[in-house]
């Protein structure tokens, strides 16, 4: 299931201050070749044992995802054109590129899983390393939990009630979605270039290949030898990465939906194998996984919506041209920041089209493993309710940030946690119909 978690940590300090220099992996074991742990593996990648939290970016968690949208609706039709389906859908009329495209990366994943989860076999499997390795390997997640308790704390308590290898590869993912982010939005995004994002790329395929890097990638190159975590949602975010670079306008939501996956439905993609399907779940496991993408999806438009104004002030616009320009807006009119009835109500239609997204993710959370519902509950109400923020704001994102209150993440917990309670679906139909 996605979760709220995309990020930004100085990929210069994480991978500057700790890692495997030589890790390579064998046959599913890790041969790791330190050399002096006392001066580090290496001058520049150098790793010593534990002694202190490293200093890290002090980046905000949610200067991330802030970028894309969905169709147009006059304020008083009582339709809702869809411009692009909610989920990926190649067989309906309203079926389109982006879309396919989406799909086919669905089908994919739900396939990798689908074979496991029938043969009653969709579990971690064992940690199979060289004798002397596992403390480091122990280090490594260490790491990139402390790297989620720090930028994603409410998340991160989520996590604790997972088991305990389903938490530390959900902590390796998160880490890895965070150094990509931050390749093009974080203190160095300067100099990042397409050059930068294939060599990124290239030590991508060495990870899943396993021939980890440094330590974050040891930990991740050892999840994806553990659960069925395909490769492509982890390319398609270096191709959002790369869109970012390039690209500051999107002309329709055909676009930006495409850029929507590529920057966050792409995490549901990869925490679905470990987050995993409850055993009692009869809904298909193309549908837990429409689903996934849906809440990323989601989460995603929430951000667009609530940083229009720190978009607009580093030049950038996430919202589709033609639906500002049939609400009677321009560029102009988002640079200028004015908060008039136009965009009142053009921000209405934005946040009910998020909101259609949530509910679609809500069909799927229950039919995830018990111990990973929480957590997925507690990212999807806290961040719908954003959107209640930035009504609440009367609509004005040029100068106001819409947050959650401490006070209301607290009260959002417990209702999180009961929602987790509920048992999966018990028919294929569950899913399906709606």
């Amino acid at each position: 299931m996605a979760i709220a978690f995309l990020w930004v940590v100085s990929p210069a300090e994480i991978s500057g201050s700790l890692g495997f220099s030589e890790s390579v992996r064998e046959g599913g074991r890790f041969l790791n070749s330190l050399r002096s742990v006392s001066r580090g593996v290496s001058s520049r990648y150098g790793w010593k044992p534990k002694q202190r939290k490293p200093s890290r970016s002090s980046c905000s968690l949610n200067a991330d995802l802030k970028y894309g949208c969905l169709g147009f609706e006059p304020e008083n039709s009582s339709n809702f054109p869809i411009l692009s389906s909610l989920v990926a859908n190649p067989a309906g009329e309203m079926a389109i590129t982006s879309e396919q495209k989406v799909y086919d990366v669905v089908l994919k994943q739900a396939a990798l899983v689908e074979k496991l989860r029938s043969n009653g076999a969709l579990d971690v499997k064992p940690d199979m390393v060289v004798p002397g390795t596992l403390n480091m390997l122990n280090e490594a997640y260490d790491r990139c939990g402390e790297v989620c308790a720090e930028y994603a704390k409410t998340f991160y308590l989520g996590t604790l009630l997972m088991t305990p290898e389903r938490r530390r590869a959900i902590w390796a993912i998160y880490v890895w979605c965070r150094r990509t982010d931050e390749l093009v939005d974080g203190p160095n995004a300067s100099h990042i270039t397409p050059t930068a994002l294939e060599r990124w790329e290239s030590r991508l395929a060495d990870l899943f290949g396993g021939r980890p890097y440094d330590m974050f990638d040891a930990a991740l190159s050892d999840t994806v030898s553990k659960f069925p975590v395909d490769i492509q949602p982890f390319k398609d975010m270096i191709e959002g990465m790369r869109m970012d670079l390039v690209k500051s306008r999107y002309k329709n939501f055909d676009e930006l939906y495409l850029y929507c996956y590529y920057v966050a439905g792409t995490v549901g993609l990869m925490s679905v194998p470990v987050m995993g399907i409850d055993p009692d779940s009869r809904a298909t496991t193309e549908s837990v996984y429409n689903a996934a993408l849906a809440l990323g999806i989601a989460n995603q438009l929430t951000n667009i919506l609530r940083d229009v104004g720190e978009d607009a002030r580093r030049g950038r616009i996430y919202l589709p041209q033609d639906e500002l320009a049939q609400a009677g807006l321009s560029d102009e009119d988002i640079f200028a920041g004015r908060v008039t009835d136009k965009w009142r109500t053009f921000m209405k239609n934005q946040i009910k089209r998020a909101r259609m997204f949530f509910q679609e993710a809500e069909k799927g959370v229950t039919e995830l493993n018990q111990a990973s519902r929480w957590p997925v509950w507690a990212s999807l109400l806290l961040y719908s309710r954003i959107l209640d923020e930035i009504e609440a704001n009367d609509y004005n994102n040029f100068t106001k940030r819409a947050y959650v209150s401490k006070a209301k993440k607290i009260m959002a917990l417990p209702a999180a946690y009961a929602r987790s309670l509920v048992s999966p679906s018990r028919t294929l139909s569950t899913l399906v119909k709606a």
